[in-house]
């Protein structure tokens, strides 16, 4: 799967590899509903992230690729 994402697809957070992820046990493990209930467009790439904009007024966050499921 993260072979077929970049920038400008749309995605949503797999919330099972969110939850147990070492970000996730490295900060607040509250992670707000919209995460998983919208989707999100990826805005930029590198090697294992994107950058993730959600259509709610909050901040871009990185999340891990194999986190991320395209949104057909």
């Amino acid at each position: 799967m993260p072979a077929k994402l970049k920038k400008g697809a749309l995605v949503s957070v797999i919330k099972e590899k969110l939850e147990n992820s070492v970000e996730a046990k490295a900060s607040d493990q509250r992670f707000p509903s919209y995460l998983f209930e919208s989707k999100g467009e990826i805005l930029d790439l590198n090697d294992e992230y994107a950058l993730i904009r959600f259509y709610v007024p909050t901040p871009s966050v990185w999340l891990r690729l194999d986190q991320l499921e395209l949104i057909d």
